[in-house]
């Protein structure tokens, strides 16, 4: 889900917005995901990773703990490492996005959720959390980005992170 931040960088002429998303597992491998709709379209939907994009200086790292907490109130997490690398790019709120997100594993054993620092574009397109297990997921008839996080999930679960990040499908929407 887009924040209203748009720092990014260059690349082949397109602006491109660094971004830090959190797979965030309870003790019993759930995971966390986002409800987010079009902010004029409760009925155009989908679920996702808390995330968002890099602010001034700050680092992947930084951004993925200070997404976490403002979107979920989440702070006793342990981050650890990237598992996955996406290039993604998808119409929001009348604008297109281009982003090159960074998935971090996380963990916590604090589930309750609560938003307390959300854009007004936030405000206006998320509509709650909840905690998948990876059974729940894989039968989801709903929307999710990324769009093969079941299996990879699976996998995660399975096989333990990866030894260097993996690179995702380019996602085009």
């Amino acid at each position: 889900m887009p924040a209203e931040a748009t720092q990014g960088y260059e690349l082949a002429g397109d602006r491109v917005r660094k971004v830090a998303r959190v797979v965030l597992l309870d003790p019993e491998d759930r995971i966390l995901l986002l409800h987010g709709h079009e902010p004029d379209d409760p009925a155009d939907d989908w679920w996702f990773t808390p995330g968002g994009g890099l602010e001034g200086e700050e680092t992947r790292e930084e951004a993925a703990l200070r997404e976490l907490a403002e979107e979920t109130g989440i702070t006793e997490v342990r981050l650890g490492p990237v598992l996955w690398r996406r290039r993604c790019s998808f119409p929001f709120a009348g604008r297109r996005w281009d982003q090159d997100e960074w998935y971090y594993l996380a963990r916590t054993t604090q589930t309750a959720t609560r938003a307390v620092a959300l854009t007004e574009l936030e405000r206006r397109s998320v509509v709650g959390a909840r905690w998948w297990t990876c059974e729940e997921l894989a039968l989801a008839r709903e929307t999710v980005y990324p769009t093969r996080l079941a299996g990879l999930l699976r996998r995660l679960l399975d096989e333990g992170p990866p030894a260097r990040p993996e690179t995702l499908d380019t996602e085009i929407v």
